[in-house]
């Protein structure tokens, strides 16, 4: 088939390698002129996708690879257009639909019969019928279900390892008809090569929801229920703090028990999904209250952390703080909704100086994004972990300048006998 994948970011490129892989021509369209030339190049854009540099070279250098700036004409020669432009929060944590409303006009100018159009990007409830369906329609003349075939597929996978995820996880797929379910399976199939699991209730493979809808809420549900889950064992462990109890062991324990599956507590949730997508699910179910209540709980996580590291070192003001991973989590280069900057304003808050260390960001990085940087061996009062890359799991005093306390607000950091280290739900060491 003749595939076109619309956006080329950690997702999207991915997928569009996945897709060549298994034999489709496929092209790929992204707005951004030199993440395109890059690509042509046979050059990832972004580190850290195990298999991607490989691969992208052996699809490109094939041919059935390509990238393009010209969205509309990619798509007027596709069987297949797959789009999956993300979807971001505004600042009263409502769904930004702008840049995959600029996407849908996109498609929709080259959009032709017979077409099947995949949305795998995190939506709303009923995004994909009641929004994305019309304007489809609207830009092509053509309808859903009689002119063109309209279904979304949910992405599950995890940056740094999606190649492997696309083997792991059952490909959710619900269409506004059956033709168009029935077409989205059989492109599916055809693109995806899955590995057996035994623990599943059925065949891992392409499975069929029923509708876009319920293909939606299933993303959304298990996002949420991830949010939820981390909030709990949060609440776990700052009780466990006001009773000297190491939440870590209470927590191993509970979970030797088939029912019982608590997520382990941190200084922050972060990602383009876990803090986001909870806000998708409240945006269609006003009744619902656990989603706000996890989100209350885990975004105060980072003042909370400073707050702990505070009752051990004392008065904060003027004190230089170490603030190690601005990333949002180990091994990533990607800050969103990095808990970096809770951990930054809340220290700020209490007078004390922090200072901004991570190995994947250069100082000129750092400032852009509002830190000051810090280099590991220099002075500072103390430290907070915050991303847990593994260049922080061996950590010493001289490291640090001569502070000799640290929160570990990920378990990162090895024992060290001249390092005292705080954890969140656990006592210190």
């Amino acid at each position: 088939m003749k595939v076109c994948v619309v956006a080329l970011g950690k997702i999207g490129l991915p997928l569009a390698v996945q897709f060549a892989l298994s034999g489709h021509s496929v092209v790929g369209a992204d707005i951004d002129s030199p993440t395109v030339d890059l690509i042509n190049q046979a050059i990832a854009p972004f580190p850290g996708e195990a298999g991607l540099d490989r691969s992208l070279a052996d699809v490109i250098g094939s041919g059935r690879l390509r990238a393009t700036t010209d969205t509309t004409a990619a798509v007027r020669d596709a069987d297949v257009v797959l789009i999956v432009v993300p979807i971001v929060v505004d600042e009263s944590r409502h769904p930004d639909f702008r840049a995959m409303d600029a996407a849908t006009a996109a498609v929709a100018r080259g959009l032709q019969p017979g077409t099947l159009v995949l949305y795998e990007t995190t939506v709303p409830v009923g995004t994909t019928r009641r929004r994305f369906g019309p304007m489809l329609a609207e830009g092509s003349g053509l309808e859903p279900s009689t002119d063109f075939f309209l279904a979304y597929s949910p992405e599950r996978v995890y940056s740094g390892r999606i190649f492997e995820d696309l083997r792991i996880y059952p490909k959710l797929v619900g269409g506004v008809c059956s033709d168009s379910t029935k077409k989205a399976i059989a492109f599916y199939e055809s693109a995806l090569q899955f590995a057996e699991r035994a623990d599943l209730s059925r065949s891992n493979g392409v499975w069929d929801l029923g509708s876009t809808e319920a293909a939606e809420l299933a993303k959304l549900a298990e996002t949420t229920y991830r949010d939820i889950n981390i909030a709990f064992a949060n609440e776990l462990a700052r009780f466990a703090d006001t009773r000297q109890i190491d939440v870590a062991a209470v927590i191993e324990a509970c979970n030797s028990q088939p029912f019982s599956h608590i997520h382990q507590p941190g200084i922050a949730v972060g990602g383009h999904c876990i803090p986001v997508y909870p806000h998708f699910y409240l945006s269609e179910d006003a009744a619902a209250t656990l989603p706000a209540a996890a989100r209350t709980v885990n975004d105060g996580m980072p003042a909370y952390a400073v707050g702990r590291l505070v009752e051990h070192l004392g008065p904060a003001e003027g004190r230089r703080i170490a603030v190690l991973g601005v990333a949002y989590r180990g091994g990533v280069k990607e800050t969103a909704f990095s808990g970096a900057f809770g951990v930054v304003d809340a220290l700020r808050e209490v007078n004390a100086i922090p200072v901004v260390h991570d190995p994947l960001f250069s100082d000129d990085e750092l400032r852009q994004l509002g830190f000051d940087p810090y280099h590991l061996g220099d002075p500072c009062d103390a430290a907070i972990v915050q991303a847990d890359h593994v260049e922080y799991a061996d950590l010493d005093p001289e490291l640090l300048g001569g502070a000799t306390l640290i929160l570990d607000g990920r378990r990162t950091v090895h024992p060290h006998p001249d390092l005292t280290r705080v954890f969140i739900g656990s006592p210190t060491s």
